[in-house]
């Protein structure tokens, strides 16, 4: 399967700021999202817990997480969304995903809408 980027907009819950808007990295493995740690804190979203993360390489990291709404593909959700470092790309995870009925088609590899979101 190849990579997928997609066009996310994260704001604040609260829809005060401007949105952060950004290519993301469509990352079925990730859980959570993750953003640069500036931008979330420009948008008002203050961190509200941590939790310890596992990279790509192995390697466990702790993060700060906080709570934003997502935009995807004209379709809204709100999601954990990590402070990462300024030098790591932003991620849409699963989660996000999986609330807006979103899969990744491994032959196109795109974002498709699923006609219904499954409930069994």
């Amino acid at each position: 399967m190849g990579v997928t980027y997609t066009t996310v907009a994260i704001t604040d819950l609260g829809k005060k700021s401007a949105p952060y808007s950004a290519e993301f990295l469509v990352d079925t493995g990730a859980i959570d999202c993750m953003a640069p740690a500036a931008a979330l804190v420009a948008l008002g979203i203050e961190p509200e817990g941590e939790a310890v993360y596992e990279l790509a390489n192995g390697e466990e990291v702790k993060f700060d997480y906080g709570f934003a709404r997502v935009s995807v593909l004209g379709g809204e959700t709100v999601a954990q969304v990590v402070f990462c470092p300024e030098n790591a790309g932003p991620i849409l995870g699963v989660v996000a995903l999986e609330n807006l009925g979103l899969v990744v088609d491994p032959i196109s590899p795109t974002l498709k809408r699923l006609h219904a979101k499954p409930m069994k």
